[in-house]
């Protein structure tokens, strides 16, 4: 049997405190632009980490599906990252973590990384 296909967006969170993967934390993948004009409803992913901090498969919140996640022009996204929920109320500057980032036709796949700590985060272009 082979392993499922790899998403075109996958994303993992580190806490950069513990120094180790944060599990179960609830990240939120969205399509900003281009607008779906087939859709009433914007193109929302939910997923949340694994026991490795990572996110290997979206679940569609609305009809968009994910197998036409790729498009011929530029796609701006969006990944927003439950900080708050992770830490708990009050143990966090940051409620949740956004990062608006752009793809093109050309990349076949998107690795977007987030370093965390209760009171700063980082972040950059994985592979």
């Amino acid at each position: 049997m082979s392993a499922p296909a790899r998403p075109f967006i996958t994303c993992h969170v580190l806490e950069t405190v513990s120094g180790r993967p944060a599990p179960d934390m609830r990240v939120t993948l969205s399509l900003l632009s281009p607008k779906r004009s087939n859709l009433s409803s914007p193109t929302t992913f939910t997923a949340t980490t694994n026991s490795d901090g990572r996110v290997t498969a979206w679940q569609s919140t609305n009809d968009s599906g994910t197998s036409d996640l790729k498009s011929d022009e530029q796609m701006n996204w969006s990944l927003v990252f439950a900080t708050e929920e992770f830490y708990g109320k009050g143990k966090t500057f940051w409620p949740e973590v956004e990062l608006k980032f752009c793809t093109d036709k050309d990349e076949r796949h998107y690795h977007v990384p987030l370093l965390l700590g209760p009171w700063s985060y980082t972040t950059y272009r994985g592979s």
